[in-house]
């Protein structure tokens, strides 16, 4: 088993590494990506507001030449019509220090866009962290999304806090050397970084007790239920896979992914969280073949050739915000191959 808990280790932060030794200097602060629509398939009511989850960034390298988190997929919905934004906060802090950091940039881009709510959407942790400012700030928030988000937390992080090796590795390498140079390498070096916090927010226990201080309907009550679809006046929604290494062209899916077995055996997990963690409010799908960075696009969009496009999955979420309400001086768009909602809603 130690050995087990070492090569995990080790994998883990080789890709976090992989990460870092791609990332040239970046702007500070909160990303807003615009493109020229050709379509208002994506166009909803409120903006789009994405949030990263552990060892994440906004964009490293620059607009010319660099790489998003959510690869390609801001651009995408901009195109068709979506106001988008990528929040920059901490690659590695608790739940509640990334939630507070995420709720300035959403007062932020209330007074640009003017309006007073956004659609968030959170991947892996941050998941939590976009529940966090809908929990103390629904009147801020349209709806939520978690896509493979760490809502009771990730078996993994429990069994890298359970080791003491793996807690001094994760410590000095995580905590002081690739965290640092995420945010050096989005411009934004003031950023800050803790590792333990980091862990004890995604781990089970962490999860389970910010789940207590913040409860919430949204939370399904076991894994063959969906949670609340609307709460507060905002609406819930996820998503999850549940492959692990699905490309090996893809050095960090063969790094990461194919040791969760380490942690979770042969349970539904996306190489990082387990199914059942990423329930929230309407679960729109949780087996789709996508690993935990898949999920996001990552990286540089390799992925295995039977599983959807997840850029195509965003730019349908979108769509279906936006379809749950009559966009004022629009019809509704034809084409939307959709889920029923179970509320009629309000547009988001």
């Amino acid at each position: 088993m130690k050995n087990k808990n070492t090569l995990l280790g080790a994998a883990l932060l080789a890709g976090a590494g992989l990460i870092g030794l791609q990332s040239a200097q970046a702007a500070e602060g909160l990303q807003h990506v615009t493109a020229s629509a050709k379509s208002d398939y994506a166009k909803t009511k409120y903006p789009i507001l994405f949030t990263h989850g552990m060892f994440g960034f906004t964009r490293v390298g620059f607009d010319s030449f660099g790489m998003d988190y959510f690869y390609q997929i801001l651009p995408d919905l901009a195109r068709n019509g979506a106001n988008t934004f990528a929040a920059q906060v901490s690659p590695l802090e608790s739940t509640e220090v990334r939630g507070e950091q995420l709720l300035a940039q959403v007062e932020e881009v209330r007074a640009l866009t003017g309006l007073d709510k956004v659609n968030l959407i959170g991947h892996s942790h941050g998941g939590p962290t976009v529940r966090y400012v809908a929990a103390v700030k629904p009147q801020y928030v349209a709806s939520v999304t978690g896509v493979a988000g760490t809502f009771r937390g990730s078996l993994v992080a429990d069994k890298i806090q359970d080791s003491k090796g793996l807690n001094s590795i994760f410590g000095v390498l995580g905590g002081q050397l690739l965290g640092p140079v995420i945010t050096w390498a989005e411009g934004n070096s003031t950023l800050p970084v803790n590792m333990d916090a980091s862990l004890a927010s995604i781990s089970e226990k962490g999860a389970a007790a910010f789940n207590q201080k913040f409860p919430t309907a949204a939370l399904a009550s076991n894994c063959s239920s969906s949670g609340a679809a609307l709460e507060k006046g905002v609406r819930y929604y996820s998503w999850t896979g549940t492959a692990q290494t699905t490309n090996l062209l893809d050095v960090l899916d063969t790094a990461i992914s194919q040791l969760a077995p380490l942690a979770y055996g042969n349970t539904d997990n996306d190489g990082l969280v387990g199914r059942c963690s990423t329930h929230l409010g309407q679960v729109i799908r949780d087996n789709y073949r996508h690993n935990h960075l898949d999920e996001v696009n990552m990286v540089f969009g390799l992925r295995s050739i039977f599983s959807p496009d997840p850029v195509a999955l965003y730019r349908q979420h979108a769509n279906r915000l936006r379809l749950q309400g009559a966009v004022r001086g629009t019809k509704p768009v034809k084409g939307a191959a959709q889920r029923p909602l179970l509320f009629p809603a309000a547009q988001a």
